[in-house]
């Protein structure tokens, strides 16, 4: 086990598997941006699957027990399923995941089960075509994603969690619809408060729909009460509420109201081979290029233990403080969510 500066573990490991996605939510990817001329990340510059195995069985050595594949999408990466075979066979993961938007996942929910995937969590800011197809800044219906959630049910991937980023003014009058949606399911629905993540997205905290309003507008029609935080794992981001008529739950992630810096126990690989203590930093440190130029597990693992130890990110803390200066931050598709 490492610890950091304020004395955090390392506990979970987020891999971005690829800068690409097949969505362009404005709030992420936004497609001024990211048109077709936009030039992501060539294959050479990726991780293989074999190099992030033996990264990923370093950071377990240190304490990782939770892995979770990201992007970009990470269902564009050809043959996924290989690393999750790989991922799987490491001794010492106990939760091995993945976050999609679910657009191809109808036809792969079977293959990512077998090849040893535990759950997914499906990125589904509304329930409504119509703003659906705004948020995914390419006209995509609802229709294929439920179906790529049924498919992932249907092959065992459970329990499923339904992310949705709220933005004020854009899906906000959707909440409960959604949510109904996942409690009459047995999924579990996470609202998500927009965040300032990366620099492109045109964050503005006016755009911000609290956690407190979110848990309001919900229990306003379906009675919720809080879950005892002694249920809650370490690190758990979620405030966890229960529908008051025992059928299920949700989880509202506070980042801006009530930041969770204190508890963070996350390390995030990105798809070149960087890692990052904070989904809000600004620079990553470099493994690629030391393993390709033949360093041991021995000299990885000093690189690792000591950037966790240097760390002492809590950005979601000091953001009030940022707000006149910003600073630059690494984009969101390139590290995960």
């Amino acid at each position: 086990m490492i610890a950091d500066k304020f004395n955090r573990s390392l506990r979970d490991l987020r891999i971005s598997v690829t800068d690409r996605c097949n969505f362009r939510c404005p709030y992420c990817m936004p497609a001024e941006i990211y048109g077709e001329r936009y030039e992501f990340l060539p294959k050479a510059s990726l991780l293989t699957f074999e190099e992030i195995a033996r990264l990923t069985r370093i950071m377990v050595k240190l304490g990782v027990v939770k892995v979770r594949l990201t992007g970009g999408e990470p269902l564009v990466r050809n043959e996924i399923e290989k690393l999750i075979g790989l991922l799987s066979k490491i001794d010492g993961v106990e939760d091995l995941t993945l976050t999609t938007n679910a657009y191809l996942l109808k036809q792969m929910a079977q293959k990512l089960k077998d090849a040893g995937l535990q759950r997914i969590t499906v990125s589904l800011d509304s329930m409504d075509d119509d703003v659906f197809k705004t948020m995914n800044g390419r006209g995509f219906g609802t229709e294929r994603v439920i179906e790529g959630i049924v498919a992932a049910e249907q092959a065992g991937l459970s329990p499923i969690k339904i992310n949705s980023v709220v933005q004020r003014g854009v899906n906000d009058h959707t909440l409960v619809e959604l949510a109904r949606f996942a409690k009459e399911r047995g999924y579990i629905a996470r609202f998500i408060e927009y965040m300032d993540v990366g620099n492109l997205n045109g964050w503005k905290l006016d755009q911000v729909v609290s956690a407190e309003e979110i848990v309001e507008r919900i229990s306003a029609e379906l009675p919720l009460e809080p879950v005892p935080t002694e249920s809650n794992y370490a690190g758990e981001v979620a405030l966890r509420y229960r529908y008051a008529d025992g059928e299920g739950e949700i989880g509202v992630i506070a980042s801006v109201s009530k930041p969770f810096c204190g508890d963070c126990t996350r390390m995030r690989l990105s798809p070149e081979g960087q890692i990052f203590t904070c989904l809000f930093a600004s620079v990553g440190t470099d493994l690629r290029t030391p393993m390709r130029d033949g360093a041991s597990d021995e000299d990885l693992e000093t690189i690792i233990r000591q950037t966790w130890g240097l760390r002492d990110d809590r950005y979601s803390e000091e953001r009030s403080m940022l707000t006149e200066q910003p600073r630059k931050k690494v984009e969101m598709y390139h590290i995960g969510g």
